[in-house]
């Protein structure tokens, strides 16, 4: 049977999971949606975490995933599983709470959404700069924002299957 190399185009099946159990991103269709978040069967407007379903196609050691990722599908047969796990250090980075910041509402655009959980990009004046931040906390005097990922400080385990290896 073929094992999958190094250059080699290929599907694979995966589904990320938290240290708590949770899915934070599948290609497998209702892997993450199973908790009643989902309403509909379009889970990227959900907000659930959940990207497209169906397997992603990627080459081996083409820096289109986790390293981690694609190292361990090298000597992988199609049907066969594997499971990695990628230090939050190597994944998004640790959890650093300097990118925590507060700034007084005053100085906010009136319009802006400010509920806590709100994803959001700020700008600086000369909009070349953007920064995607995430609200912690709103008060009627300031607003707290948090520049970390969402993902930030997690361990991120994957269950991988390689479907196929793609003829070249």
């Amino acid at each position: 049977m073929a094992q999958a190399q190094k250059g080699d185009r290929v599907l694979i099946d995966y589904t990320g999971i938290l240290e708590d159990g949770t899915i934070f991103d599948s290609t497998l269709e209702g892997d993450c949606c199973d908790d009643g978040e989902c309403s509909t069967d379009s889970c990227e407007d959900e907000g659930c975490g959940c990207g497209e379903s169906g397997p992603m196609e990627l080459t081996i050691g083409g820096d289109e995933f986790f390293p981690q990722i694609e190292e361990a599908l090298i000597g992988m047969s199609p049907g066969e599983k594997k499971t990695v796990v990628v230090p939050a250090a190597e994944a998004f980075g640790e959890y650093d709470e300097a990118k925590v910041f507060t700034v007084a509402r005053a100085e906010l655009p009136e319009d802006m959404p400010v509920e806590v959980g709100e994803e959001l990009v700020l700008s600086g004046e000369d909009d070349d700069e953007e920064l995607g931040v995430t609200v912690v906390e709103a008060t009627d005097e300031n607003v707290t924002f948090d520049a970390n990922h969402p993902l930030a400080g997690e361990d991120l385990t994957f269950e991988i299957t390689l479907n196929d290896i793609l003829p070249a």
